[in-house]
């Protein structure tokens, strides 16, 4: 657009931490560049942009805009801008960051998701089989195993089917499988829960 240049990458991001560190990898790649903006929404959290020496809020903000119109969270999208020497004004600004972010969008494949929490399930080996059958029909998603004294199986469960999982467990293994929370807030594949 008269002569400035953009580039814009979208990704995956959790917090404003892991975008920040994308934009430092942009500056670094891009250090001849005049300008590394990006704009984050995170499914937990506050959206968060920046817009690195740009008028106010004629970078980050059209940015975050993109990521919001294509219903996407733990998103974010830097945009490096090569000034071309023509002055765009605030307008036209906007609209060249919106319209990069969106077109780094675009070619997404996307997952829809709903909250889930990171868990752990703690089990004797004799109870394999009867906690791999109450996982699957709790749409939970295994993430990790772990093997000692007793098994440890990690997995992503949606908010609302925590309770069932329990119950699950609780009822397959008489009790003797364990179910704890590691904190960890996540995303889980949206799927009917049975």
């Amino acid at each position: 657009m008269k002569g400035s240049r953009f580039l814009a990458r979208a990704f995956r991001a959790r917090d404003d931490a892991a975008a920040r560190r994308a934009r430092e990898e942009s500056r670094s790649r891009h250090h001849d560049a005049t300008h590394h903006c990006y704009a984050i929404r995170p499914v937990r959290g506050d959206a968060r942009w920046d817009d690195d020496g740009e008028p106010s809020g004629t970078a980050g903000r059209p940015i975050l805009t993109a990521i919001e119109g294509a219903g996407l969270f733990d998103a974010a999208v830097v945009v490096v801008r090569w000034f071309g020497g023509t002055e765009l004004g605030t307008g036209g600004l906007a609209r060249a960051y919106g319209d990069a972010a969106e077109e780094a969008l675009s070619g997404l494949t996307s997952t829809r998701c709903r909250p889930g929490r990171r868990m752990e399930v703690e089990y004797a080996y004799d109870d394999t089989g009867a906690v791999m059958r109450a996982v699957e029909a709790s749409a939970a998603v295994r993430r990790d195993e772990r093997y000692g004294d007793r098994a440890t199986l990690v997995v992503d469960v949606p908010e609302d089917g925590v309770e069932a999982l329990r119950r699950r467990l609780q009822d397959a293994t008489s009790g003797r499988a364990e179910l704890r929370s590691t904190g960890e807030a996540v995303l889980v594949p949206d799927a009917e829960l049975p």
